[in-house]
């Protein structure tokens, strides 16, 4: 895995804009992941539209197809908490 996508980025994948998708396609190659708070983000808007579940589900499942989903460990919320800290404060 190389590039990290947040929730933003594949909400405007999922929406077909043309600049994401182009991007995304060309890191996919690279190696992709998401976090699972991003895909737990993303299965609450397809739970929200429930009108659309099933094509909304389909499209994130089509998506994750060769993209790795990572879990929270201790290391990682720390240093989540480092740098949201820093972003705050301006580093």
């Amino acid at each position: 895995m190389n590039y990290l996508v947040d929730t933003d980025w594949v909400i405007n994948y999922l929406r077909g804009e043309k600049q994401t998708v182009h991007v995304l396609r060309l890191l996919y190659e690279k190696g992709l992941a998401i976090s699972v708070i991003t895909f737990s983000e993303i299965y609450e808007g397809i739970f929200y539209y429930k009108d659309k579940k099933d094509t909304l589900e389909k499209n994130f499942l089509n998506f994750l197809e060769g993209v790795e989903v990572l879990g929270v460990d201790e290391d990682i919320g720390k240093s989540f908490g480092e740098l949201v800290a820093g972003f705050e404060k301006g580093w």
